[in-house]
C-alpha cells in the first residue's frame, strides 16, 4: 500500500471557495481544539474485538459501547435489517396496495421534487408495474406548487381516476388532503420521514420512522428508507424470495443527498447500495455515472453527495423535475445521454445562480456587522431563487457558523429556508414560531417555511428573541472534536483495514478527527494554482507530503522549521488499482517555541 498525505483545509463545497471573508486568521487554529478524554470502555471493547485501541475508541466515541452493538457496526449487513412489519401501518398498507393491484385500481405515487422524493417515486413505480398495477406519479412543480401533499391537488388527483394514492417522502400534515379525499371516496397511504404537528391525517395507514407510535427500532431512515422498507414488505406477504438489492443504488444516493444520518439501518442500505452502483447496468445510472466522471471507479459518498445528487436535485430546483425523473424510467441509452447533459446544464446554472445568492448574502452580512448583532441570520431578496436557496444558507451558515435563514419574495410571500449548527433544532424554534407561518416542516437541522411577505418583520423579531435566549456564545463557537492522538507510526495497513470498516462517513458517523502533536514542516509551502499548499511533513520518524487546500492566502506564517499540531482525518481511496491514503488536516496550532 502506498501512503500519500495529503492536509486539507476546511472548504466551503467541493473544489470552489468564491467568497472570502474580510477577516484572515493567518496560522492561528481556526477552531477550539475538544479532545475526547480516554475512555476505559475502549480498552474492553478493543479486547473483545480484537480491535486496535483507536478504532474501539472512535466506536465508543460515536456511543458504540458493547461488543454487539460494534459488531453490528463493523459488519452488519442485509440480512441485519430488522423486519419492515415491526413498523406500525405496514399491514394495512401492504394489504391495501395488493388490493388495489388484484383489483386493477388506478394508483397514483405521490412524491417530493428532491433527490430522496423523486427516487422514492421510481423506486416504488417500478416495483408496482412489476406486479402489474395501474399506477402513474405526481410530484408538484416546485415553484407553482410548494412542497407538500396539499388540497390544491386534489382535483388533479381525481381526475386521474386514482382510488389509491400513496405519498411519499411527504403527506404527514396533510391533514386537508386526506379529509377531502376520504369526501371523494380516495384512500390515502402516507409514507413520510419528516416530524408531525399536532394530531396525524386520518390516512388509511402512516409509515414514519419518527414517530413516538411507529414501533420500528430505527428512527433515521430517509423517504427513501421508508419506501424500501414497504417494499420489502410487500415481497415478504406475497411470499416473494426478490433479490431487491439492485433498489439500493437509488437508496444510497436518496439518504445521503438528504443528509441522513449514516448510523443504524441507513449505514448498510447506503453501504451496500456503494457497492452496487459499481455494477450499475441501467442506461440512467450508467449515463450519469459516465457524465460525473465515476465510471469504473471506487465510488464513495462524497460521490453520492457532491456529484450525482445535485445533477438529479438540479431539476427539481429549477421546475424540470421531469427530466430526472425520465432518466431513471428510460430504457434508451441514447435518450438517457441527452438527459444527461441536460441535467448537466441546469446543475451548472444552478451553481451560477447560488454564487450570485451567495455573494449577495456575505456582503449584505458583512456591510451591517449581522453577524455581529444576531446569533441567527435572517435575509431574504425579491431577486433570489426559491429553489436554490437552502443551498446558501447552508454556505453561510459555515461561513459565520450560526443559524441562516433565507427567504425569496414571491408574490406577496415568503419563501424560507433554513440550515443550523449541529448542536441547535432549527425546527423546534420554528414551530415555536408557527402562528406566523402558513405552513412548515423539516429536521433538526434543515427547514423549510412560508408566510405571508407582510410578516416577515414579526417573524425576525420573533425568530431573534428566541435566538438570543437560546443561542449560547459556546454554541457559537467553532469547536473541532478530535477523537484521540494518532500519531503517524501508527497508521499501518493494519490500522487502515480496520478504518475503513467505519466507512462510510456523513451526518451520525463523522470522518474520525485524529491529532498529531510536535510536526515538523520539512519544506517551504509551495502554491498550487494560488490557491493550496504543498509542502513536507516529519513527526515521529515518518516524513509524508502534505498539501493545504484553499489555505494560500490564509495559511502565510507556515515556513519551513514551522513546529506545529496538527488535527486531521484519513481518507481512503484507490488510484490504478493501488490504495492510497490521504490525511485531510482540519486545522494546524503552532506550537510555542
Amino acid at each position: 500500500m502506498s501512503i500519500k498525505v495529503k492536509v486539507e483545509g476546511l472548504r466551503l463545497s467541493k473544489g470552489r471557495c468564491c467568497v472570502k471573508l474580510k477577516k484572515m486568521n493567518g496560522q492561528s487554529s481556526q477552531y477550539k481544539w475538544q479532545v475526547t478524554p480516554e475512555n476505559p470502555e475502549a480498552w474492553i471493547l478493543a479486547q473483545e474485538l480484537n480491535l486496535p485501541h483507536e478504532i474501539a475508541t472512535i466506536l465508543v466515541n460515536r456511543g458504540i459501547k458493547t461488543a454487539a452493538e460494534a459488531a453490528f457496526f463493523l459488519y452488519g449487513g442485509l440480512n441485519d435489517l430488522h423486519d419492515p412489519f415491526l413498523m406500525r401501518g405496514m399491514k394495512e398498507a401492504v394489504e391495501r396496495i395488493l388490493r388495489a393491484v388484484s383489483r386493477k385500481e388506478k394508483i397514483v405515487v405521490f412524491g417530493d421534487y428532491d433527490v430522496d422524493g423523486m427516487l422514492s417515486v421510481v423506486m416504488l413505480v417500478k416495483v408496482l408495474r412489476s406486479l402489474g398495477a395501474d399506477v402513474d406519479y405526481f410530484i408538484p412543480e416546485r415553484m407553482r406548487d410548494g412542497y407538500g401533499l396539499k388540497a390544491h391537488h386534489l382535483p388533479r388527483i381525481l381526475e386521474m381516476k386514482t382510488k389509491l394514492l400513496i405519498s411519499v417522502d411527504c403527506g404527514i400534515k396533510a391533514f386537508d388532503f386526506v379529509r377531502g379525499a376520504k369526501e371523494n371516496g380516495l384512500d390515502v397511504i402516507i409514507t413520510d420521514h419528516h416530524h408531525p404537528g399536532d394530531g396525524l391525517p386520518e390516512a388509511v395507514a402512516i409509515l414514519n420512522p419518527v414517530l413516538e407510535s411507529s414501533g420500528y427500532p430505527d428512527r433515521g431512515l430517509a423517504g427513501v428508507g421508508v419506501v424500501f422498507k414497504l417494499i420489502q414488505a410487500i415481497f415478504l406477504h406475497l411470499g416473494i424470495n426478490q433479490d431487491l438489492s439492485h433498489y439500493l443504488k437509488l437508496v444510497s444516493i436518496g439518504t445521503v443527498a438528504d443528509v441522513a444520518e449514516l448510523k443504524g439501518e441507513n449505514r448498510i442500505l447506503v453501504r451496500e447500495g456503494l457497492k452496487k452502483l459499481k455494477e450499475a447496468k441501467t442506461p440512467g445510472i450508467k449515463s450519469l455515472l459516465e457524465i460525473c466522471g465515476l465510471n469504473n471507479k471506487r465510488i464513495n459518498e462524497v460521490d453520492l453527495g457532491f456529484r450525482l445528487g445535485p445533477r438529479i436535485n438540479a431539476a427539481g430546483r429549477l421546475g424540470e423535475t421531469d427530466l430526472a425523473l425520465q432518466l431513471f424510467f428510460s430504457d434508451s441509452e441514447e435518450e438517457c445521454s441527452a438527459l444527461v447533459k441536460r441535467l448537466n446544464e441546469l446543475n451548472s446554472v444552478r451553481q451560477r445562480i447560488e454564487e450570485k445568492i451567495l455573494k449577495e448574502a456575505v456582503h449584505k452580512i458583512q456591510e451591517r456587522n449581522l453577524h455581529q448583532k444576531y446569533r441567527l441570520l435572517v435575509l431574504g431578496s425579491e431577486n433570489w431563487h426559491r429553489g436554490v436557496i437552502g443551498i446558501v444558507a447552508s454556505r453561510i451558515k459555515d461561513l459565520f457558523y450560526r443559524p441562516v435563514i433565507l427567504f425569496a419574495y414571491e408574490d406577496g410571500k415568503a419563501y424560507g429556508s433554513g440550515r443550523s449548527i449541529p448542536e441547535l433544532s432549527l425546527i423546534e424554534m420554528i414551530n415555536e414560531c408557527g402562528s406566523l407561518l402558513q405552513n412548515f416542516g423539516g429536521h433538526k437541522q434543515a427547514i423549510g417555511c412560508t408566510l405571508s411577505h407582510e410578516n416577515i418583520p414579526a417573524f425576525k423579531e420573533a425568530i431573534n428573541q428566541l435566538a438570543a435566549s437560546r443561542i449560547t456564545d459556546d454554541l457559537l463557537e467553532k469547536k473541532l472534536r478530535v477523537d484521540c492522538r494518532l500519531n503517524f507510526s501508527a497508521i499501518t495497513p493494519s490500522f487502515i483495514e480496520f478504518y475503513t470498516r467505519l466507512l462510510p462517513f456523513g451526518v451520525g458517523n463523522p470522518r474520525p478527527v485524529f491529532m498529531a502533536e510536535d510536526v515538523d514542516v520539512l519544506s517551504e509551502p509551495t502554491p498550487i494554482q494560488n490557491r493550496h499548499l504543498k509542502f513536507w511533513v516529519r513527526q515521529a520518524g515518518r516524513v509524508f507530503e502534505a498539501i493545504a487546500w484553499e489555505k494560500a492566502k490564509s495559511w502565510t506564517e507556515i515556513h519551513r522549521g514551522s513546529n506545529l499540531d496538527l488535527a486531521y482525518s484519513l481518507q481512503v481511496s484507490d488510484y490504478k488499482g493501488k490504495r492510497q491514503l490521504t490525511l485531510n488536516v482540519e486545522d494546524v496550532r503552532p506550537r510555542s517555541s
